[in-house]
């Protein structure tokens, strides 16, 4: 027998599938195995689908179907049949995609049983934490959720459409006013450019960028090649000002800073200074240099407005994860899939097949108290 089959017996896989990106693992380890695109190739077309554009149901049955053999037999090399899993999704994520997860997983490959863990909560057991504003900023959207003595204060969670799709298309259209051709340019090139290229800086030069005649020196611009003889100019003022759609309040005056400060407002006062003084941030976004510097610097500027005078907030400071932002949730999931809360809470599949349905924290009949 191999000994990936003698261990595979013990091994608890941890599951986290993101909008752009999936890590995948296993419990008591401190990275994942693989951190891969959400995305399959489709033996129909035979074309490159992201998980996130299927178009009904079944389409996205198929395409997790197709997916989840990746995970298991190319990259953990054993059968997910009678196995365990810890899958790490975030509280808003969609009814459908977490409930044809479940009949994949449960009909298709036939697992054990299954733990369900919110991606904000888990989070908080890489640092042995029990309260902290979590600021997960993703692909598609930034979310934050106060974590108040170990219970999510569902009330009081904010989220916004600024995730890193809405840096690229930010990218993209700077990109096109100085180059030609940028529309063309695929999604993976775009983010290559972002992240070799481009930086967040500071909010006194971002005011001075803004303005009509920027008296500043800017960013030395980069050459960076597309491919033959093709080459894009990435100015200096294009790789400062990426970022700054972050930091921008929309029409009803929303950013990534009143983000945190509207959900601290909406939980116990007594809480506040400790949520301000416990701010935990995950999600790739946030590993751009510069990102924890310029949202301090907002989040102090936007006290000195009247809505927020009322927090008497004098500082904010940022907890560092054991690990890179962009899988600190998976770590969180594997350190929960190591503990007995796996036998104690996890969905098994008898209990599946028999209710026929996912647990979910908006349906009453999962949440009555006696």
């Amino acid at each position: 027998m191999p000994i990936y089959e003698a261990l595979s017996d013990k091994l608890t896989v941890v599951l986290d599938i993101g909008s752009a990106y999936t890590k995948f693992g296993f419990s008591g380890e401190y990275a994942p195995r693989c951190i891969i695109r959400s995305e399959v190739c489709c033996k129909k077309t035979n074309t490159i689908r992201r998980i996130l554009d299927y178009k009904d149901e079944k389409d996205l049955y198929d395409l997790l179907v197709d997916f989840v053999h990746v995970l298991y037999f190319k990259y953990a090399l054993f059968s997910p049949k009678d196995k365990p899993i810890v899958i790490v999704e975030s509280l808003l994520c969609p009814t459908l995609f977490r409930e044809t997860l479940a009949k994949v997983l449960f009909v298709h490959y036939e697992i054990s049983m299954m733990l369900v863990l919110p991606t904000h909560l888990v989070s908080l057991s890489t640092l042995g934490a029990e309260t902290a504003l979590v600021l997960d900023v993703g692909y598609l959207e930034a979310v934050a959720i106060p974590i108040c003595h170990g219970f999510p204060v569902i009330h009081a969670w904010q989220a916004l459409s600024l995730g890193a799709q809405a840096i690229h298309n930010n990218l993209r259209t700077l990109l096109n006013l100085e180059n030609t051709g940028i529309n063309t340019l695929p999604e993976s090139v775009i983010e290559d450019i972002k992240v070799r290229c481009c930086f967040v800086t500071k909010q006194k030069r971002a005011e001075q960028l803004s303005s009509a005649k920027p008296e500043i020196t800017l960013a030395p611009e980069v050459k960076y090649p597309i491919g033959g003889s093709d080459i894009i100019t990435v100015s200096g003022k294009v790789r400062e000002k990426v970022y700054e759609i972050l930091y921008d309040e929309d029409n009803d005056h929303l950013c990534i800073s009143t983000m945190i400060l509207d959900a601290i407002v909406k939980v116990d006062v007594h809480l506040r200074n400790k949520l301000a003084e416990n701010i935990f941030l995950i999600g790739g976004t946030v590993m751009t240099p510069g990102f924890k510097a310029r949202l301090k610097e907002e989040l102090h500027k936007q006290l000195k407005y009247d809505r927020y005078k009322k927090l008497r907030i004098t500082s904010f400071k940022f907890h560092t994860p054991p690990c890179k932002e962009n899988y600190t949730a998976w770590l969180g999931g594997a350190i929960y899939g190591a503990t007995e809360l796996l036998s104690m809470k996890a969905l098994t599949r008898e209990k599946y097949f028999k209710e026929n349905r996912l647990p979910d924290w908006p349906n009453m009949k999962d949440n009555r108290t006696l």
